[in-house]
């Protein structure tokens, strides 16, 4: 089994900043692509951004320049940094990977969610 947990967030004023981590552990071979979502009420969950395990990286249009996403494969976690951030990144986000325990097939695995809350 592999579990997600993810660490960092929080509440804070529009223009100040966050740092979420996510950590992998468990039967774990390899990971594949790592990423970040967040969803609100009523809504339907959102990509916020993604990075290869080569490193690519790619993001929603309304976080880039404002959101660094990076991760430490030794580790087996992924982070963003959130900067200059807006009442209306408020939302739960979570983590997502690709993980495969045997190094034959990936499976979606998912964090239970972290809340930040941005005032204004």
């Amino acid at each position: 089994q592999v579990q997600m947990v993810e660490s960092g967030g929080g509440s804070v004023q529009a223009g100040g900043s966050l740092r979420l981590s996510c950590a992998a552990s468990g039967s774990i071979f390899s990971i594949g692509t790592m990423g970040w979502y967040r969803q609100t009420p009523g809504k339907q969950r959102e990509l916020v951004a993604t990075i290869t395990s080569g490193g690519s990286t790619n993001y929603a249009d309304s976080v880039k320049g404002r959101f660094t996403i990076s991760r430490d494969n030794a580790k087996n976690t992924v982070y963003l940094q959130m900067n200059s951030l807006k009442p209306e990144d408020t939302a739960v986000y979570y983590c997502n990977a690709y993980i495969s325990g045997n190094g034959l097939r990936y499976f979606d695995y998912w964090g239970q969610g972290t809340q930040v809350t941005v005032s204004s």
